[in-house]
């Protein structure tokens, strides 16, 4: 038997205690609460972007707030980087190289052509000056070198890239190199792109800081940071440009107010100068028109359930993970939660078992859904326990 609960309230802050008072009403069935009625604020459609593909989303909840074509193969020119980055930095936080390693300087490095951090060839220079040259100055000549200190060639470096991308839900792309020189083989999509910057962001937030540096010097040679938008708007911290005359001009973007972080992606723009606008007009878009809230906290009980047969007689399930939603701003009492748990859970139960299901309805459309996990282990009562529990269930 499966015991549903709907909870919805004039403040959706106290949803997880409203939810518990609702639970402590019911004797057994379904019960709903009903809802406040909102008028809904109008929300405009997304700025005109004239590119050939992107996509805003809210980076902790995940939401696409708007898009076009997000799923079109597109040439990712230096954005390739982004993963390069990753592979690097994932690589260090597994001991297999260090900040301090000095890399020798091959002449595959030192003579590649395009964006240049401008290393010697047989010089050595540190991993932590290279991952500088590719996130700051965007060298074609640090990726290579980098991806030959971490595989020993770049060949190896990008069968490494694309494993790590698969791992990561890539499921559009494919790198055949470091630096994103055009390839008929090396591809991408906005959408994937979006899903690399939030993997970049999540796992590396100190590597992902190094994005944010606005100028970088090296061999006595000052560059700026591609990424204009750096000068332009304080709550930007990266991420990556790119350009090659068949890609365009493409940019990744994250920003971050008020605990909301919002990333978008241009590909295919026709000039510097106007994907830093179109990315700016995004954010701005999902800014005003959206806001994001954390709804529950990873591990923190949700409810507290009945355990029967069970050492003791109730149980706290909750989430795996953060649970973040984004909806229209102004319209965070349309959030409806409900929660879908085994009416008649039984010992033993061990901590992570999924017991139910978290849903979060917008509007009457489900935007979220979690499994409800065991969040402390109980184990089998004593016979009288078992006996007692016993009679109860044959009257239930």
């Amino acid at each position: 038997m499966t015991l549903v609960v709907q909870a919805c309230g004039d403040a959706f802050a106290g949803a997880r205690a409203l939810l518990r008072r609702v639970a402590g009403q019911l004797v057994g069935g379904i019960l709903f609460a009903s809802a406040a009625v909102v008028s809904a604020a109008p929300v405009p459609g997304p700025p005109e972007i004239k590119a050939a593909s992107w996509l805003l989303k809210d980076h902790h909840s995940g939401h696409v707030i708007a898009e076009q074509n997000p799923d079109l193969r597109v040439e990712p020119a230096s954005l390739t980087k982004i993963l390069t980055a990753y592979v690097v930095f994932a690589e260090l936080q597994a001991g297999k190289i260090a900040l301090d390693d000095q890399v020798l300087i091959s002449k595959k490095a030192w003579q590649m052509p395009g964006s240049r951090m401008f290393i010697e060839v047989d010089t050595r220079v540190s991993v932590t000056d290279l991952i500088k040259g590719v996130a700051i100055q965007s060298g074609n000549d640090a990726s290579v070198a980098l991806a030959e200190h971490v595989a020993g060639d770049e060949s190896a470096f990008s069968d490494l890239m694309n494993q790590y991308a698969q791992r990561l839900g890539l499921e559009n792309s494919h790198f055949v190199n470091a630096s994103g020189l055009p390839d008929p083989e090396h591809y991408t999509t906005a959408r994937d792109m979006a899903r690399l910057a939030s993997a970049m962001i999540r796992d590396f937030p100190e590597g992902y800081k190094i994005h944010a540096q606005k100028e970088f010097v090296f061999n006595d040679i000052t560059q700026r940071n591609r990424n204009t938008l750096l000068w332009q708007d304080p709550s930007v911290d990266g991420l990556k440009t790119g350009h090659t005359e068949a890609a365009g001009y493409c940019l990744v973007v994250s920003s971050l107010r008020d605990d909301m972080r919002l990333v978008s992606v241009i590909m295919g723009a026709d000039s510097e100068r106007t994907r830093a606008r179109y990315s700016g007009a995004l954010l701005a878009y999902g800014f005003r028109f959206f806001e994001t809230h954390k709804l529950y906290g990873a591990a923190s009980p949700v409810r507290d359930v009945r355990v029967w047969k069970g050492e003791r007689e109730s149980v706290a399930l909750g989430l795996g993970e953060d649970l973040f939603v984004t909806v229209p701003r102004g319209q965070y009492q349309r959030l409806d939660p409900k929660m879908e748990v085994d009416a008649h859970m039984r010992a033993p139960l061990n901590k992570g078992d999924v017991r139910g299901q978290l849903l979060v309805d917008f509007d009457g459309k489900l935007i979220a859904q979690r499994p409800l996990m065991v969040l402390e282990s109980v184990e089998e009562g004593n016979l009288w326990r078992k006996a007692s529990d016993s009679v109860r269930l044959w009257f239930e």
